[in-house]
């Protein structure tokens, strides 16, 4: 039986020694719905001797003896209840009861997953690849169980880190300066027709600085 069935019996059968119990002595009111919350919040202990110890609802700090037979509680109410059934002998009473017709409600825990311990096997064959990627320096090692299949991996790879690596260009940089040899002055970049050159303009034409 699962988790999720187990307690839905458990509390179809709570539900059930509630709804009897309030039928028979409506005047009870709330405690019927008080002992069920103590109940199903694992707040009644029960001993071997006969006696429990329960649980306040109101207060953390507090727990009330619940002993003898019939049965007497500690609080308050035990002197007014109707036939002194209050919340906390009701919630015995359930308790009882409910671990009679059925087992306890398996508490859930944490998974538990095997763990393998045994070391992975080390690959027959194995390269490492070194490149450049978005400026920073990469290791891209491939393993395989045989060289074919890790010589497509390393051209796979290789293609793949061409595609991220922009094309050098062909021109110099137009951030460059360039200063004539000549005439000592800063010369200008020029394209034309796939060609590039640097020259600056004199008085006598155009100089290239040669």
């Amino acid at each position: 039986m699962d988790l999720h069935t187990a307690r839905h019996q458990y509390r179809e059968v709570l539900a059930g020694l509630a709804a009897k119990t309030q039928a028979k002595l409506p005047a009870l009111n709330g405690r019927v719905t008080k002992a069920c919350k103590l109940v199903l919040g694992h707040d009644v202990e029960l001993h071997p001797d006969g006696t429990a110890l329960v649980n306040s609802l109101t207060d953390p700090t507090r727990a009330y003896q619940v002993t003898g037979a019939p049965a007497t509680c500690q609080c308050q109410d035990y002197d007014h209840a109707p036939e002194h059934l209050c919340a906390h002998r009701l919630a015995v009473g359930f308790q009882r009861k409910v671990q009679e017709l059925l087992p306890p409600a398996p508490e859930s825990g944490p998974e538990v997953h095997p763990v393998c311990t045994s070391p992975l096997p080390e690959a027959p064959v194995s390269i490492t690849l070194k490149a450049t990627l978005h400026g920073h320096e990469v290791l891209v090692t491939l393993r395989g169980h045989d060289f074919a299949s890790v010589k497509a991996q390393v051209e796979q790879a290789s293609q793949w880190l061409q595609s991220q690596t922009p094309p050098p260009s062909t021109l110099p940089q137009e951030t460059e300066k360039r200063y004539c040899p000549r005439h000592g002055c800063e010369m200008t970049l020029n394209h034309k027709d796939g060609r590039s050159w640097w020259s600056h303009k004199t008085a006598e034409g155009w100089c290239k600085g040669k």
